[in-house]
């Protein structure tokens, strides 16, 4: 059931205060040296000097002006940040005092209030097995509590994922280099290895792309609790687990090992830059390191 509005605005307004400090202590002034790629744009024409790079030279005023000059260029100001945020149904799993939505809520928020501080536009994908909600990117405050207002409150139409449909919509609605930062679990039961690992190929020769995968510890290992009902929150598939056994317990961490593997070696393939967060870890640490080694 939605929350009612005052309850929505309570939780937006939290996220805001918490978010702002931490986008200032994450960055520390050194908030564009984390992004590659940005575009250069057209400054100046002036006389050409020893040293010039000739390719630069503007050959219309060279002309008219019987002597040669080249083009300045200047990093440009503006940058574009996109959020893709996974909205599937596993998100809403969480064995410690945090979701993993409410983890992703508050990375999501601390990278839009760093851009919006740094007068850049910040838009949202949020998607399942399907794009879901689109939020071009725009400027200012009152966009970014849109947006995470979206994020708390958010209800899907599909509890499934496929990450390859949130990549392929990026490629086609963001005509301009951009840097994209990818949330989720990366759990995908549709089983998209290759759709995603093309996808990926493509979106990362245009755009600069991050992933940030969020998992819990639960997810990760099981607790010798004896016999336990499991259900997968995205297909509804249920199985009954002796957890007493050792067997059992190293089988289900073997699975995870294998298939975290496989989603690392996508990302690292693909040369995506990812920070790995726990929902009983610290995620300004994960950030931190993950911006120190762009």
């Amino acid at each position: 059931m939605r929350e009612n509005e005052n309850d929505l605005l309570k939780r937006v307004r939290k996220i805001e205060i918490k978010t702002r400090g931490l986008s200032n202590e994450i960055f520390a002034g050194k908030y564009h040296t984390a992004f590659r790629g940005r575009g250069m744009s057209f400054s100046e024409v002036r006389e050409y000097r020893a040293g010039d790079d000739v390719r630069d030279i503007d050959w219309n005023v060279t002309a008219r002006s019987r002597k040669p000059h080249i083009k300045v260029y200047e990093e440009e100001r503006e940058l574009t940040m996109m959020l893709l945020v996974d909205v599937s149904a596993s998100r809403l799993f969480g064995s410690t005092d945090r979701l993993k939505q409410s983890v992703v809520s508050e990375i999501a928020a601390v990278l839009a209030f760093s851009a919006a501080q740094n007068n850049d536009k910040v838009g949202c994908i949020f998607f399942s097995d399907r794009v879901e909600k689109f939020i071009p990117p725009k400027k200012g405050r009152s966009h970014i509590l849109t947006i995470i207002r979206e994020l708390v409150g958010f209800e899907p139409q599909s509890p499934r994922t496929k990450l390859s449909e949130a990549v392929r919509f990026l490629t086609n609605v963001a005509k301009k280099r951009c840097t994209a930062f990818i949330l989720s679990d990366f759990l995908d039961p549709s089983r998209d290895g290759e759709a995603f690992d093309e996808a990926l190929k493509i979106a990362r020769g245009k755009h600069d792309l991050v992933g940030i995968r969020l998992y819990d510890p639960r997810e990760a290992a099981l607790p010798d609790v004896g016999i336990v009902e499991l259900c997968d929150a995205e297909t509804g598939r249920k199985a009954w687990l002796d957890t007493s056994s050792r067997a059992v317990r190293d089988h289900y961490a073997a699975r995870w090992s294998a298939r975290t593997a496989r989603i690392d070696e996508t990302l690292r393939h693909n040369r995506i830059d990812t920070a790995v967060v726990a929902t009983d870890g610290d995620y300004v640490a994960e950030l931190i390191k993950l911006f120190r080694q762009r």
